[in-house]
């Protein structure tokens, strides 16, 4: 956990000293002074046609914060869903769903590395 998050004895969570409810209070450019430089320059220039389709289709819920909510992912072969939980403030939606697989490789073959060329005379 990094230090800009915090729970607090109580199990109360925090983002840069403010409390859940008082960040759901905050204007967009308020919440944005307090996010990491690419979050904040994203906000600055205006977000995309999808973000505020996003935004729209998540405010006519009942409550219109994130958290809690569930998105579907793309991992670049299928959609894995994702839970936001406050810890996740600052933080594409992206960096939680791995794209990548581990690799195994099996061995090298003839001809594969430089001293695999070699053949001895005898």
């Amino acid at each position: 956990m990094s230090s800009e998050y915090q729970i607090g004895h109580e199990g109360e969570f925090s983002f840069r000293g403010h409390t859940l409810d008082e960040l759901q209070e905050m204007e967009l450019e308020e919440v944005a002074e307090l996010l990491p430089a690419r979050q904040r320059r994203s906000i600055v220039r205006g977000l995309t046609e999808e973000k505020h389709k996003l935004l729209e289709k998540k405010k006519k819920k009942k409550n219109p914060e994130m958290v809690g909510l569930t998105f579907a992912v793309h991992d670049g072969q299928n959609f894995e869903r994702v839970k936001v939980e406050p810890e996740m403030l600052g933080h594409y939606l992206g960096e939680f769903q791995l794209t990548r697989s581990s690799v195994e490789h099996g061995q090298a073959g003839i001809g594969a590395t430089r001293s695999s060329k070699f053949v001895p005379l005898k």
